[in-house]
């Protein structure tokens, strides 16, 4: 019996109704997903076939038993390929909780916040289901499934340990304990401009990784500006750049940095520091 016959027996049998009912609508948002994944799975496999078995697309719906007009709607239709970058569905998109003085209940920064409305937005343009999770003040917990957290090391040891375990980045304080993103050969030293003596713009770096999770063999995104304010530009070079990123990275591990300029809670510039490089 395959996993998701298993789940959908488990559900099946389970005796008590409300717990019956969150388990099917748990199952029917991964099944839903998974519908759009083979969808975007079909699409790609028609492409490719039009170019690797230099077929037209006529020929290819003959060989598939479809109409070539079909052929042309599931061209249009199905999500496209950089999908593929934030995984299958659903994807849980995690900021940490924050615990300041004077509060008796922790707090998520306007930052994260905006980080995180801007990453639902895209996640929600490329057809994913979006689940919100808070990271609880101690920054423990375990990613699930498919994930990006909004979260830097400063917040989480889990996220820590992940950035840790990165061949080319690090992203830790200095001797001042000012916190930089620094390459590991000893080369460059990514500063937020925020923290430079003299600079008076709204500007920020941001690290973002595919990366394992610890203790795990699965994967998961990791967005981290040195300051919050990053996370946000970080989102939005994805935004605007996730074709050519994904072309270059694909599903594997990577990180990169950022670098954003920004009018308030509007990011304004959003670029490149660090290109990706894809982890071996």
């Amino acid at each position: 019996m395959d996993e998701a016959t298993d789940q959908f027996e488990r559900v099946r049998r389970e005796a008590d109704p409300l717990r019956q009912a969150k388990m099917a609508g748990e199952l029917i948002a991964i099944y839903q997903q998974r519908s759009v994944e083979l969808a975007r799975l079909r699409k790609e496999a028609i492409n490719r076939a039009a170019v690797e078995g230099n077929l037209s697309y006529s020929a290819i719906a003959a060989k598939l038993g479809l109409t070539r007009g079909r052929i042309t709607q599931i061209r249009q239709s199905a999500p496209p390929a950089e999908r593929a970058f934030f995984g299958v569905g659903p994807v849980t998109v995690a900021v940490p909780l924050r615990q300041l003085s004077g509060r008796a209940l922790p707090v998520i920064s306007s930052e994260d916040t905006r980080a995180a409305e801007l990453l639902s937005a895209l996640l929600a343009d490329l057809s994913f289901q979006v689940e919100q999770f808070r990271i609880p003040p101690g920054g423990e917990w375990e990613p699930m499934r498919d994930v990006v957290a909004i979260c830097g090391p400063k917040s989480s040891p889990v996220t820590a340990a992940a950035i840790e375990a990165d061949p080319y980045l690090m992203f830790e304080p200095d001797e001042a304990g000012k916190w930089t993103i620094r390459e590991r050969d000893g080369g460059r030293v990514y500063e937020s401009p925020m923290d430079l003596a003299g600079e008076q713009r709204w500007s920020d770096v941001a690290y973002v990784g595919r990366l394992p999770v610890p203790g795990s063999d699965r994967l998961f995104l990791v967005v981290a500006g040195v300051h919050a304010l990053g996370s946000a530009g970080a989102v939005d070079y994805l935004a605007r750049n996730l074709p050519d990123l994904y072309a270059q990275v694909g599903t594997r591990p990577f990180s990169m940095v950022v670098i954003s300029d920004h009018d308030g809670e509007t990011v304004t510039r959003s670029e490149l520091l660090c290109p990706p490089r894809v982890h071996q």
